[in-house]
């Protein structure tokens, strides 16, 4: 993520030593000459203007992967596609968009700030260790799906559910506390980290690798090509990450739209049951309904998101400076 220049080879694994100590963490400590709440600020941006750009896709996507009597069961993009519009209009595509919103900017602020800090303490004198970036990127996501999967499923039950269902964020709340309890917020979450702790570790491995491969295509020109190299390299790991991690993406669907819409509810949070529910229904392709959607989400989704991060990185770092110039003068 940090704009390492130096074309240096992966390291070798055995070569590899952290050193974190994640209790000197501050609000003041500056990584990369950024302050810890600068990086937060720019991951909570980056994450909003990534998911609300990219969420009638995201919409598309879930009701390709709830599998029930829900009135969309194809799993092609146009039907359901065509299907949303003809019964509800455009409106249908940003049900639970505020939902959305109020988890994906503090989840996109923990993320983003932890890999930062993370790749810093873990790559030492090597900033192009593909090993450290893989590692902060599980960490960062381990954390970060603690504050977004909560909000994740309702607005997933949103998305789902016409208005007789949910009348909103707080009405979701409120019914799932009183029908269901504070534990179906985090439902998922087991297979959440387990679905993004590979697909952040191979994300953030092919953004680095593709990153500092692109810079060095160009190296003469590499400031005038910033931000097509952030997202290029974004778009393409954002692509692979998201096909190879297709199935526990259903399986999260499913434990998270457990009896709205009439899908289906499980006795236990296994992900072997809800594997094998969907494979006794739909089959092995079951486990891949929506990888097209998911595709489409988070190539561009990742570009925009990478772009939009080191813009307000960039951003920070300039009036850091402005402000370094003032002090001595």
């Amino acid at each position: 993520m940090a704009t390492d220049a130096a074309a240096t080879k992966f390291q070798n694994p055995a070569d590899f030593r952290p050193d974190f100590h994640p209790e000197k963490i501050s609000s003041t400590t500056t990584y990369d000459g950024l302050h810890f709440w600068q990086y937060m600020i720019s991951g909570s941006i980056a994450g909003l203007v990534e998911h609300m750009a990219m969420f009638p896709v995201d919409t598309v996507k879930t009701h390709m992967q709830a599998i029930g009597s829900c009135p969309i069961k194809s799993v092609s993009v146009t039907h359901v596609l065509n299907s949303l519009l003809k019964s509800e209009g455009p409106a249908a595509l940003y049900r639970g968009i505020a939902a959305m919103a109020l988890g994906a900017g503090p989840a996109h602020a923990v993320h983003f700030s932890f890999y930062e800090v993370c790749k810093k303490r873990l790559s030492r004198d090597n900033p192009n260790s593909s090993i450290a970036h893989a590692v902060s990127g599980v960490c960062a996501t381990v954390a970060s799906d603690a504050v977004f999967t909560p909000m994740d499923m309702v607005k997933q039950r949103l998305q789902l559910g016409s208005d007789s269902v949910y009348k909103g964020v707080w009405d979701c709340v409120k019914r799932v506390v009183r029908e269901e309890g504070f534990g179906a917020f985090y439902a998922s979450y087991r297979t959440t980290v387990l679905m993004n702790a590979p697909f952040t570790a191979v994300y953030f491995t092919i953004y680095e690798a593709a990153k500092k491969g692109l810079m060095e295509i160009s190296p003469d020109s590499v400031n005038d090509e910033r931000w097509v190299v952030h997202a290029t390299a974004g778009a393409a790991a954002g692509a692979l990450a998201a096909a190879v991690t297709t199935p526990l993406d259903v399986v999260k669907t499913q434990l998270q739209c457990q009896g709205v819409c009439g899908c289906d509810r499980f006795k236990s949070g296994s992900i072997g049951d809800v594997i094998k529910a969907i494979l006794q229904k739909d089959g092995y392709r079951g486990l891949m309904r929506g990888w097209i959607p998911r595709m489409l989400f988070h190539s561009p989704a990742a570009a925009i998101s990478w772009s939009t991060y080191e813009a307000s990185k960039s951003f920070f770092h300039k009036l850091n400076s402005n402000s370094n110039s003032d002090n001595v003068t």
